[in-house]
């Protein structure tokens, strides 16, 4: 039979293990959310608009779906998303159901490769967060300078976005582990 330490350490293990599972779970982002990859009905309800709703974290995957026969998914420079200039593309998806991974901290400019549907708005700019390290200040890097109000970077909201559900179990899965080990 196992003493209290042999149990309290096997527990004290298994909090440690959901904990740190709990905080760096990445998420895929569905590009879009409802609004999907597509030229947005209002200038009210633009892709900037859900990209500022949530929080992207290095190691993230955008996941884009499209009819792959109309439309594509352009990563771009800043200056070619400023003016939808499609001719030298950082990469090109065209398959219908494309992953991007945020592998890096900054900015990521999107347009799509349909004719005339970036001048309609459909484009997005995503901010990935900083990645926290030890001793490093609380803020998220600064988010790059808007050139006109509707054209503004995603800015960092100050909840967690998609990922509030995740932490939320961790902290419940490890509170039933604690409280088990105190009730022995």
């Amino acid at each position: 039979m196992a003493t209290k330490t042999t149990m309290s350490f096997s527990y004290l293990c298994i909090f440690a293990l959901f904990a740190v599972l709990a905080v760096s779970e990445a998420a895929d982002f569905l590009g879009g959310s409802t609004n999907a990859w597509k030229i947005p009905t209002s200038a009210s309800d633009t892709l900037n608009q859900w990209a500022a709703a949530n929080r992207f974290q290095v190691g993230d995957s955008l996941v884009w779906k499209y009819d792959k026969e109309k439309d594509s998914v352009i990563q771009v420079t800043r200056e070619d998303y400023l003016s939808c200039n499609t001719s030298s593309p950082i990469a090109e998806h065209k398959d219908g159901a494309t992953a991007v991974n945020l592998a890096r901290s900054g900015a990521y400019y999107f347009v799509s490769g349909a004719e005339g549907a970036c001048e309609k708005g459909e484009k997005v700019i995503v901010v990935v967060m900083a990645e926290r390290r030890r001793g490093a200040g609380l803020a998220p890097a600064p988010a790059p300078t808007p050139t006109t109000a509707s054209e503004g970077p995603a800015v960092a909201p100050t909840s967690g976005g998609g990922k509030t559900a995740v932490g939320l179990k961790g902290a419940a899965v490890s509170a039933v582990l604690v409280l088990g080990w105190w009730r022995e």
